[in-house]
């Protein structure tokens, strides 16, 4: 079939006739005007009777890059269903930012093997699912991962070899298959280079040239630890010259070690051959036998070597008629060389990489994309132009200071923004029917309004001035943020008369946002069966109080909280956090509990890497040092005599056992010590350990010491002797096990605690209100300086009770099987329960 013209002929391959007639639509004025170059008079504005149905020029303003692919190809497919005789090859699509955009019109319109997928008359995704799609001007390093490779080995060159480019070059395909690196050993490579300290560096001469000649936190450094720790475990803390093994190098990461050395051994020989490299020769080999030696491709990808080699030879080609190239000049028979810098062979790369013109196969019967270049503008039903945004066009250009012309530019030299602008009236002219553009007119994130670019705001007062009337309205269209606004769905509400969006799951979002709000209902509605009654494992008891929510989605739900995922840093340490410290001075305490030598423990933490340099670091190890003194004393004077573990096999009643070894014995004191501070984990961790031996070992008197820090240096916790009483607790803790594998108890560990505290001290005569004391330790304080969360921030807590969850979701009303004592509400039964033992009588806490 054919298709139309501007001024309503047919030709036969659906081209325009090209006789330079003009359409009564508003594109065919603004296209006699540009042609004319020359603003209409009155008269002829007032014979120009703007039609409020004229769709021929639409300009969309919308929120980012991704929203205006969503717009773009609602307006497609509108102009399809509108239009029988409209086909895909009658549509261009040009963008000056292909390469932003490329992957975001993948996802919107190059899916037609899924919307095929679907039944026989059942709809499936969007209708521009099944759009074929075509990209034209692709840089190579986007279309052949290994061009790509060997730009980021060029970039590594030239720079630090951070942690995090070594990583990112071992996550590609090409070096993935090379190695053999699955999803797994690239995470485990990854916290090798965390634990090893790899900043970046190759080693110490190489950050010579960055003025900081020190060997720690390099490739040389934390590669000899994680190798070392194939060997040897950290545990005696020793070490082969100035490397400490890296702890936890199973058996099964040898191989995955030796595979990670060999990568990053390739990489440094390559720096190192560039170092010495003047000539185009000499950086193509090295170029070449890097990528080889790096990457390995699949037999059906087999051109992307093949590509790779060609455009490695017109880079040397080019170069060497550039004259950069070591050569002898034949005219005088002399030795002229002139030496190839970095810098050179990144831009002779660049070049040869970046997007540049192809063949645009226009009129294919696919859609096409393609970028804003000369000659591209071929005439077309529909033209369609992405990414004018403010800021990306026209583009800017940056003199160079080499550029001796720039300084006085003349009439006719090249001019990147004149060019623009002029692309942009090429693609006006070439829209036979209608002309489509969409730009960035509002943040994404905060809203606020963004102007469009220069060129098209002035192509928006040319289009004003080129009727009977302004129609700035009518032509701009502002798209709210979400495709599942109901403003995309209701008829008349954006452009036409229809909805303006094809999209099911939009219209399916948008009616459940105006429909009611559901609450969402709790995790576990009821609680579960109860499993079969077996023996309870000491080790399991302790998990489970140490946070009941947690214990109860991992070993009943099968279930892990998600967690933020950990970014690799590429700076020295300079001051270590909080929690750095933490690990710090709980390695140095367990170290000196050990029997440790200070120097080996101090060398240890030396020779880590997770140190700052020089004296940053020995100043940190000292401030630390200090606050492990006190608990170091106490701890010695509790540990009296040899360790022991002792086991415990204690009859529960009805069968069920409690079985379980108590670690941490001296003579009858069981001694727990831990750098953090003092916590009710800890006290609760003492006293269950002491009821099991108490229940286990009636005849003797034992005691159980927790000691940590505190605001005054360090706090100690002292419970017991124990009474006959104690098998009955530990009966009572054992219960609400069971109920905790049943469903999320409320009893959050440090709420639960301070509850329980202030509901003891009120039943002694205080005034103080247990509710405020609880709501203090689960309610995160918004504005607190310190930005220290409460428990339901906790990521289990955010899975059962929801984020932000109020106390009051705790405060529910007690079950008829839950009154053990006269609270109110569940946390005050489950609490009070669980603490009244120690706060009646059974522990002291005070400071060392």
């Amino acid at each position: 079939t054919g298709s139309t013209t501007g001024d309503g002929s047919t030709t036969g391959d659906g081209s325009t006739a090209g006789d330079g007639s003009t359409a009564e639509t508003l594109l065919g004025w603004l296209q006699h005007d540009l042609r004319a170059n020359a603003e209409p008079d009155a008269g002829t504005r007032a014979s120009r009777k703007s039609d409020e149905s004229d769709r021929s020029v639409q300009v969309h303003a919308c929120h980012g890059a991704t929203r205006q692919i969503d717009v773009l190809r609602e307006v497609l497919v509108g102009l399809l269903t509108d239009d029988p005789t409209l086909e895909p090859r009658d549509v261009l699509v040009m963008c000056p930012d292909i390469e932003t955009y490329a992957p975001l019109i993948q996802a919107g319109f190059g899916m037609a093997d899924v919307a095929s997928a679907a039944p026989h008359g059942q709809r499936n995704g969007h209708p521009a699912h099944r759009l074929r799609v075509r990209l034209a001007d692709r840089a190579l390093s986007s279309t052949n991962p290994l061009l790509s490779v060997a730009g980021t080995l060029v970039e590594l060159a030239g720079g630090r070899v951070t942690a995090t480019d070594v990583l990112d070059l071992a996550s590609t395909a090409p070096v993935r298959r090379r190695f053999g690196f699955t999803d797994d050993d690239l995470a485990q490579l990854a916290m090798w280079v965390d634990q090893a300290g790899i900043r970046w560096g190759l080693d110490a001469p190489h950050r010579g040239s960055y003025g900081l000649d020190i060997g720690d936190n390099t490739w040389r450094a934390g590669l000899s630890r994680v190798l070392l720790g194939v060997t040897m475990a950290e545990d005696e803390h020793r070490f082969l010259e100035s490397a400490l093994p890296v702890d936890n190098v199973s058996s099964g990461g040898i191989d995955l070690a030796g595979r990670f050395a060999e990568y990053v051994d390739r990489i440094e020989t390559f720096v190192r051959t560039t170092e010495s490299a003047s000539s185009i020769e000499q950086w193509v080999h090295a170029l070449s036998n890097a990528v080889s030696q790096l990457t390995a491709v699949a037999r059906n990808d087999a051109w992307q070597a093949t590509q790779f080699d060609r455009e490695l030879a017109r880079t040397e080609d080019a170069a060497r008629q550039r004259g950069t190239s070591t050569f002898r000049q034949a005219q005088d028979g002399a030795g002229s060389t002139t030496r190839l810098m970095l810098a050179d062979v990144r831009n002779l790369l660049a070049h040869r990489l970046g997007g540049r013109p192809t063949r645009a196969n226009f009129r294919t019967g696919t859609l096409t994309v393609c970028t804003m270049v000369p000659m591209r503008s071929v005439p077309h039903r529909v033209v369609c132009l992405v990414g004018l945004d403010d800021g990306v066009f026209p583009r800017t250009s940056s003199v160079d200071g080499d550029d001796v012309l720039a300084r006085n530019p003349l009439t006719g030299e090249r001019d990147i923004r004149s060019e623009d602008r002029q692309l942009l009236l090429d693609a006006v002219v070439a829209a036979d029917e209608t002309l489509v553009i969409t730009y960035t007119g509002a943040n994404e994130h905060t809203g606020a309004e963004r102007p469009p670019a220069v060129p098209l705001g002035e192509l928006l007062d040319a289009l004003d001035g080129a009727a009977d009337g302004p129609v700035r309205d009518k032509v701009l269209v502002k798209h709210p943020l979400q495709p599942f606004d109901v403003r995309n769905l209701t008829p008349g509400e954006l452009a036409g008369a229809e909805p303006f969006s094809f999209d099911q799951a939009a219209l399916a979002g948008a009616r459940a946002a105006r429909g009611p709000r559901a609450v969402p209902g709790p995790l576990v509605s009821e609680p579960l069966p109860a499993r079969t009654p077996e023996d309870v494992a000491l080790a399991d008891l302790q998990s489970f109080f140490a946070h009941p929510v947690r214990a109860f989605l991992r070993s009943r739900l099968d279930v892990s909280a998600p967690l933020a995922a950990e970014e690799t840093s590429d700076a020295i340490p300079i001051d270590l956090d909080g929690l750095e410290k933490w690990g710090l001075g709980d390695r140095l305490l367990a170290d000196l509990l050990n029997g440790v030598e200070p120097a080996d423990c101090l060398r240890a933490e030396q020779l880590r890497g997770l140190l700052p340099p020089g004296k940053l670091g020995r100043r940190t190890l000292n401030e630390v040092g200090f606050q492990v003194q006190p608990l170091l004393a106490q701890a010695t004077a509790l540990r009296e005599g040899r360790p022991r573990t002792l086991d415990v096999d204690i009859e529960l009643g009805d069968g069920r056992r409690l079985t379980g070894t108590v670690p941490s014995v001296f003579g009858n004191r069981i001694v727990n010590v831990s750098y953090s501070n003092l916590a009710a984990k800890h006290r609760l961790k003492s006293w269950i350990d002491l009821l099991a031996l108490s229940a286990g070992h009636p005849n003797e008197h034992w005691t159980a010491h927790a000691v940590g820090r505190s605001r005054a240096g360090g706090s100690c916790a002292l419970i017991g002797p124990l009474d006959h009483r104690a098998l009955g607790w530990l009966r009572d803790l054992v219960d609400i096990y069971d109920r905790g594998m049943r469903e999320p108890l409320p009893l959050p560990v440090k709420t639960a605690c301070a509850y329980a505290e202030a509901a003891a001290q009120r039943r002694q005569g205080s005034d103080i209100d247990p509710i405020f004391k609880a709501n203090k330790a689960w309610e995160t304080d918004r504005f607190s300086a310190f930005g220290i969360p409460g428990e339901d921030a906790d990521p289990s807590h955010v899975q059962v009770f929801g984020e932000a969850a109020p106390l009051a979701t705790l405060l529910g009303e007690p079950r008829s099987d839950e009154n053990w004592n006269d609270e109110r509400h569940r946390l005050g039964q489950y609490a009070s329960r669980l603490w009244e033992p120690l706060l009646t009588g059974a522990e002291k806490v005070g400071p060392l």
